[in-house]
């Protein structure tokens, strides 16, 4: 099992900045990729960003490109989610998601665990 945990969510105005944080514990050695997914409310859950433990290879959703930035650090087993030029839109939870293999890293359906949730709400 690997456990995850969030923090870093908050209230911030448009334009602003945000670092999200996703500790992983557990059997960690067992996770091939991390991701970002977020929901708003009356929407599906939707895939953000994702990195590979090994070698660092990143993706991300078309909106958020140029500005958010993913990234780990291996000896803590931490993945960060910098948010910058923050707009209302990006208003949602954001879960962090571990994956034990390859695939399609912007399929929420191949993730194995997942975290509780952090919201992040920016005002206009």
């Amino acid at each position: 099992q690997v456990q995850l945990v969030e923090s870093g969510g908050g209230l911030v105005q448009a334009g602003g900045s945000l670092r999200l944080s996703c500790a992983a514990s557990g059997r960690t050695y067992r996770a091939y990729a991390m991701g970002w997914f977020r929901q708003a409310p009356g929407k599906e859950r939707e895939f953000v960003a994702a990195i590979r433990w090994s070698g660092g290879s990143t993706y991300y959703t078309n909106s958020v490109k140029g500005r958010f930035t993913i990234s780990r650090d291996n000896a803590k087993n931490t993945v960060y989610l910098q948010m910058n030029s923050l707009k209302p839109e990006d208003t949602a939870v954001y879960y962090c998601a571990a994956r034990e293999a390859m695939g399609v890293m912007t399929s929420q359906y191949q993730y194995n665990y997942w975290g509780q949730g952090t919201q992040v709400t920016v005002s206009s």
